[in-house]
């Protein structure tokens, strides 16, 4: 039998918020910190918790963050399954702390620009995992809160056309690796070219010549970042199935990297009507 783990108290958790919160408003004003300096001094705040422990508690402050439309802490990955106390305490800083509001709508408005890119086979990563929770249709992740920080990133012309020509670069990186120079002179940004609404931003291809479709979501927060899709998008990709490539960028704005979900979107990911709000946990 192993040893019942003891239920934090809200003195525990106060302080491991508020740890976690000074941490986020540095990182969303562009400072550096520490986050193995920062858990040791608050463990000394804690009843003798590791530092396994303290992190899990950080990463489950990151999934009441992103139920409430705020980015996280890059590197605490979100884990639910958490105290009903800590989620209170969490929204309860979050309605009242307005230098994190201040620096998490700059953050999330701030212009962007494309970074070089040297070696594409770098940027691409594996998609997060998806793990499918049962719900109900009036439950979904709509909870008070004074503004939805994500749903204000994803409206940032200049992050998202800069995502855009980032995509384009990797799309002639990938050809020209793969030996296919004519198809790599070919890659379009049909977005800037065509304009809007076509359900795809860039029109590249396969090694064989066929057309691939991307549609491009940027975001400058972490992987688990939930990114809005259109009902056209979602449309265009059951269509064109065998063509649609979503590429997420993500953590774009220091070391941008991108998965790719290829296919009808909602095998990927978890969707949310109006407009469309996808989620991986």
């Amino acid at each position: 039998m192993f040893p019942k783990t003891m239920e934090w108290s809200q003195t525990e958790v106060e302080a491991t918020v508020a740890d976690y919160l000074h941490m986020l408003l540095m990182e969303l004003s562009g400072q550096s910190y520490n986050k193995s300096a920062h858990r040791k001094q608050l463990s000394g705040k804690l009843n003798d918790r590791s530092e396994g422990s303290i992190e899990r508690k950080h990463q489950n402050i990151s999934a009441v963050l992103l139920e409430n439309g705020w980015p996280y802490i890059n590197g605490y990955k979100p884990l639910g399954n958490y105290q009903g106390m800590l989620k209170k305490i969490v929204e309860v800083r979050l309605r009242n702390d307005s230098s994190l509001d201040q620096a998490a709508i700059l953050a999330t408005a701030s212009p962007a620009t494309t970074p070089l890119l040297q070696d594409y086979a770098k940027t691409l990563v594996s998609p997060p995992e998806l793990h499918w929770v049962a719900r109900e249709p009036a439950a979904v992740y709509r909870l008070p809160q004074q503004r939805d920080y994500l749903e204000r990133e994803a409206r940032n012309i200049s992050l998202g056309q800069a995502g855009e020509t980032f995509v384009v670069n990797f799309e002639h990186l990938r050809l020209r690796a793969a030996g296919q120079d004519r198809l790599a002179d070919k890659v379009e940004h049909v977005s800037q070219s065509r304009g809007d609404g076509l359900g795809f931003d860039v029109l590249s291809f396969e090694k064989d010549g066929r057309e691939r479709f991307i549609e491009v979501k940027t975001t400058a927060f972490g992987k688990e970042t939930p990114f809005f899709i259109s009902q056209n998008e979602v449309g265009f990709a059951r269509e064109n199935a065998n063509q649609f490539h979503l590429y997420r960028l993500f953590d774009f704005r220091r070391n941008p990297r991108l998965f790719d979900l290829p296919g009808v979107v909602e095998q990927h990911c978890q969707m949310s009507p109006s407009n469309y709000i996808c989620r991986f946990a």
